[in-house]
């Protein structure tokens, strides 16, 4: 198997950065009109931006106002906004659903795209691969692409405005990756483009993690005053590059699995992706048996910045043994990363993982 690390072709993040976009697209080569498919509030926070610079550019763009979520609907839609508009690059704006839809859209056409998040509540901004859903939220499938995006914009002054939840959903995405990709590397299992792990891979997910545990306190204070701080900086390139990289050429495992089992809960619907995820890490390491002070560390993490420890934080207040057994098969169904563990996974033993952590956690809050 041969080592593999894959990236976008530019990342750009600082303070008003948005003003730079057309600029930077054309650095890159992307010129003629552009399609932004924007979340509504991601519209409302950066247009005013936008025309002052693709107006120092001389360029023009249209908008397609994001619909929601990232299904197969949504991109048709997509779709045939970009050939109405004959658009040349597709820009995507907003949180990683609308991102993940402008991705597919540019894929499926063959053109450049560009992704600006308004939030930093994933690491998909950096990603060659979209998660398609149902209409109603419920995970359907992953899009996997040829190429990486060609320029990935970030405005810290942007995020710094936004409602603290993303930032610190955007760490639970993030707290995962060295986790995931420490497993995926052990087992000599591929990362999501096929390949054998680099160290630079390894390096930059375990960076990512000492970050968070360094600068997630401080850039949760920062975000909530609203202001762009060395701390805020460092943590959204860590939620947005560092785990973007680090998944995506490190692998993942079993945190991403059962948030794509837990979405089928009902009650989690209303829970960010990377408030599941966070769960998600504990079960992973639950399962694997790591040590108590790495659970120890994790769990005091969660729990400093504001993420969820345990299924009552997710809005399951009693978990049943069905449904346990439904998250658990759909977190070891065919093609999910839980099978990049080292050993093979059973639903008897993810649903035992699931209840474990749960309880782990309700006693690490009780102390």
């Amino acid at each position: 198997m041969l080592n593999i690390f894959c990236a976008p072709a530019r990342y750009v993040q600082g303070r008003d950065a948005t003003r730079e976009l057309a600029h930077e697209m054309v650095r890159v080569g992307l010129t003629g009109r552009t399609l932004i498919i924007a979340g509504a509030s991601a519209r409302a926070n950066t247009e005013a931006m936008w025309r002052e610079s693709f107006g120092k550019q001389g360029t023009a763009f249209d908008v397609l106002e994001f619909g929601g979520e990232c299904s197969i609907a949504e991109i048709e839609r997509g779709k045939t906004e970009a050939r109405r508009t004959q658009a040349k690059s597709i820009v995507g704006a907003g949180g990683g659903k609308a991102l993940d839809t402008a991705r597919a859209v540019a894929s499926e056409l063959g053109l450049p795209v560009v992704c600006c998040p308004t939030i930093a509540a994933s690491d998909s901004p950096t990603s060659a691969l979209s998660v398609v859903y149902s209409q109603e939220g419920v995970f359907e499938k992953y899009l996997f692409y040829k190429r990486n995006p060609d320029l990935v914009l970030v405005d810290t002054s942007v995020i710094a405005r936004a409602p603290v939840r993303y930032l610190i959903a955007g760490m639970g995405d993030a707290l995962a990756t060295w986790f995931e990709a420490d497993t995926a590397h052990r087992a000599h299992k591929a990362n999501q483009v096929g390949g054998g792990s680099t160290l630079a891979a390894m390096a930059i997910a375990e960076l990512c993690y000492k970050t968070l545990l360094s600068d997630g306190v401080s850039a949760v204070a920062a975000a909530r005053a609203g202001a762009v701080t060395p701390s805020l900086e460092r943590i959204v390139e860590a939620n947005t590059l560092l785990s973007g990289l680090g998944f995506e050429s490190g692998g993942l495992a079993v945190a991403h699995s059962v948030h794509n089992g837990l979405s089928v809960a009902p009650e989690t619907h209303g829970c960010l992706h990377g408030e599941k995820v966070a769960f998600g890490t504990l079960v992973q390491l639950v399962l694997e048996g790591r040590e108590r002070h790495v659970l120890n560390e994790v769990m005091a993490f969660c729990r400093s910045v504001g993420l969820p420890v345990t299924l009552k934080e997710l809005g399951i207040e009693n978990l049943s043994l069905e449904q346990a057994r439904r998250i658990a098969e759909i977190a070891i169904a065919e093609g999910e990363t839980s099978h990049n563990e080292p050993f093979p996974l059973t639903w008897q033993m993810v649903k035992d993982a699931i209840f474990a952590a749960d309880q782990f956690g309700t006693a690490f809050i009780s102390k």
